[in-house]
């Protein structure tokens, strides 16, 4: 069942930010250049229908979203007792993340937030370790420079996360989870209160000066909250941008050693591509767990 929750999850959660990404790249998205340095800050446009454009990053982010979903399909469609093969590795991928989550927000929270939190991770992960295949960035439409060498300008496939677009949508659609479990475990009042109630016991003159730093204290809260989906998309964003942006310009110094030079840095972002996924869904698991735990009770004494 946790299985069949998280596969819907994942077709839900990743179309749905790749349309909220489109908004964005059809204005973003950058036209063809005769020339450019590096990896381009913008995606490139492959189909444009009005206002909607299919960029190519948006192409590698439904690529990936599909095959996670079939890989899940095959994996769980005949359950055995005792596991095997990939039904094994899904069981115990899915397993694994399910118990350190508990361990960090509780058993409570884990239940009615690990969809989402499993789902963070798998699919960052996977889209940034798609972007290290050969040939994604390098197979596209480009022209030949005076010297007869092949120059990509409009590559066919861009790393998802290598999108400000993308991140910013996954950013988003958090922020907008994190509000509606925020006021189904506070409600209203009690999501006010904890930004700017005052804490602890206090009386007299002490009360009212500790209920005045609160209140204001409490709006700093507000500003810091507004700027959470601003980091984690910035952050995602960042290092995997860089990422590529280190492989382009190793690949592109020396043209004998072209092949041998990214090697290192390969493996390199294949630790980054770990790293970040579950720095991302860590920051919104502690996020939420700040926000929808309880002053009192078994699981904020645990």
């Amino acid at each position: 069942m946790r299985n069949r929750y998280l596969l819907m999850s994942i077709l839900a959660l990743m179309f749905s930010a790749a349309l909220a990404s489109s908004a964005f790249a059809a204005e973003t998205a950058a036209p063809a250049q005769a020339e450019h340095e590096g990896v381009p800050l913008k995606p490139a446009p492959i189909v444009e229908i009005g206002k909607f454009a299919v960029t190519n990053s948006m192409l590698v982010t439904w690529i990936v979203a599909a095959g996670i979903i079939v890989f899940a399909q095959i994996a769980t469609r005949t359950i055995k007792p005792i596991p095997s093969g990939i039904q094994n590795f899904w069981e115990w991928l899915v397993e694994s993340l399910y118990n350190f989550l508990e361990g960090i927000i509780g058993r409570e929270l884990v239940r009615k937030t690990f969809w989402f939190f499993a789902t963070i991770f798998i699919f960052i992960l996977f889209v940034n370790w798609f972007g290290l295949i050969p040939g994604v960035g390098t197979i596209g439409w480009g022209h030949y420079d005076t010297n007869g060498a092949f120059h990509i300008d409009r590559p066919l496939l861009r790393g998802g996360n290598a999108d400000l677009n993308m991140t910013t949508a996954m950013a988003a659609i958090f922020f907008l989870l994190w509000i509606v479990w925020a006021l189904q475990a506070q409600g209203v009042g009690g999501f006010l209160r904890h930004l700017f109630a005052p804490k602890g016991e206090t009386t007299g003159v002490l009360k009212i000066l500790m209920a005045v730093i609160f209140f204001m204290v409490g709006w700093l809260e507000v500003i810091s909250i507004l700027f959470r989906p601003i980091s984690l998309s910035f952050r995602l964003f960042g290092n995997i941008y860089a990422g590529e942006s280190i492989l382009e310009a190793m690949s592109t110094m020396n043209p004998y050693l072209a092949p041998f030079l990214p090697l290192p840095f390969y493996f390199m972002e294949i630790l980054v591509g770990i790293v970040q996924a579950l720095v991302f869904m860590l920051l919104t698991a502690v996020f939420t767990m700040l926000i929808a735990q309880h002053d009192h009770g078994p699981e904020r004494a645990h």
